[in-house]
């Protein structure tokens, strides 16, 4: 069976790398692209030749050129609930692009239009994607490190306009020059590196922490005149079991994916019995024991079978029947987004807040 997928909305762009995933897969073809705004689409259609006739600037139109098997949501994140519940009746599976949603109320909404339809509704987080990540939470779940009790998250890039998709460069010039019309910086649509990737340090921690719940959550975000979002923010999470924290940063000195910067983007992980530090796209871990306390390195596992990227992964899925685990789990991403909505709150009112329904 060859799945067609359809590509909605242009907005983050990482619709192109998840395109060009779909294009690498032998099973799997782009059937229709969508976005109000044509241009948007142009260099994705020239990229994986999309003929004319399969891009729509009208979603209706789009949707009764189907059926399509997969759609790939890549909307501005307040828009995500909304774009949800008009994709979920047409019969066909959903990938979101990260964050989940805007707040836990509209993750909620996005649950509950998948509900009863049998389809996969899966959240796509790329850092989940990362050996070294994954390494750590196999040897976190082996005990290396005897009881997780600290995780420790940095993480974000020179800022979201600097990119397109497959990481062409942006130069600081163009980046200035669309950052007023741009909805990562606008705040009604969900813009600022706080909703951008905190969610990140909240879905793989809580991942890590077995899927439990913190109890009360501080933060600070910056303030830079005339940027009505944040772009810096640190956040002191309190599990039972001890304080984590996660912070998030647009201006880094140079993006993680070409050269880690100073601090270092990724994740430390601290236990009863050991330290993990787990960067991003490193090709090892470095790992503190009881045993051996001197830092040593462990080669990092190469991606299971079935996960080799967010395309195969689904695709592995509805062809099992079986549901997202993990970070891809909407149940466990709305715990979150619960974490990540009370940083905003507790960032907006300058206090420590109990964690948010």
């Amino acid at each position: 069976m060859v799945y067609k997928v359809v590509g909605i909305s242009f907005d983050h762009m990482h619709m192109g790398d998840l395109l060009r995933l779909v294009d690498n897969h032998p099973n799997a073809e782009i059937a229709a692209l969508y976005d109000p705004d044509r241009a948007k689409m142009q260099s994705a259609a020239e990229t994986f030749n999309v003929p004319e006739e399969a891009l729509f600037t009208d979603f209706d139109a789009c949707m009764a050129a189907g059926p399509y098997d997969l759609a790939i949501l890549c909307c501005a994140t307040a828009d995500h609930a909304e774009m949800t519940e008009r994709l979920a009746p047409h019969g066909l599976h959903i990938h979101v692009e990260k964050p989940f949603a805007d707040s836990a109320d509209n993750a909620r909404r996005m649950i509950a239009a998948m509900e009863g339809t049998g389809k996969i509704m899966s959240i796509n987080w790329p850092l989940a994607w990362v050996e070294s990540h994954l390494t750590a939470k196999r040897l976190i779940d082996e005990g290396m490190i005897g009881e997780l009790r600290e995780v420790h998250f940095y993480d974000g890039n020179r800022g979201p306009l600097f990119h397109l998709a497959d990481k062409v460069e942006v130069s600081p010039e163009e980046v200035e020059a669309q950052k007023p019309d741009s909805w990562w910086y606008k705040a009604a649509s969900g813009g600022g590196s706080l909703l951008d990737y905190m969610g990140y340090g909240a879905t793989l921690g809580t991942w890590y922490m077995g899927g439990e719940a913190p109890l009360e959550v501080t933060c600070s975000v910056d303030d830079t005149p005339g940027i009505e979002v944040d772009q810096h923010a640190i956040a002191v999470v309190r599990y039972a079991r001890g304080l984590s924290k996660m912070e998030t940063r647009w201006g880094t000195f140079t993006d993680p994916w070409t050269e880690n910067p100073q601090p270092t983007c990724g994740f430390v992980f601290v236990g009863s019995d050991g330290t993990i530090s787990s960067p991003d796209y490193a090709q090892t871990v470095t790992v503190q024991t009881r045993a051996r306390p001197e830092k040593h390195e462990i080669a990092v596992d190469p991606l299971p079978e079935g996960r080799a990227d967010a395309i195969a992964y689904i695709i592995d899925l509805i062809e099992n029947g079986e549901a997202p685990e993990g970070p891809f789990d909407p149940a466990l991403c709305l715990t979150a987004q619960r974490i990540v909505d009370t940083a905003a709150a507790a960032a907006a009112q300058k206090r420590t807040l109990e964690l948010l329904p």
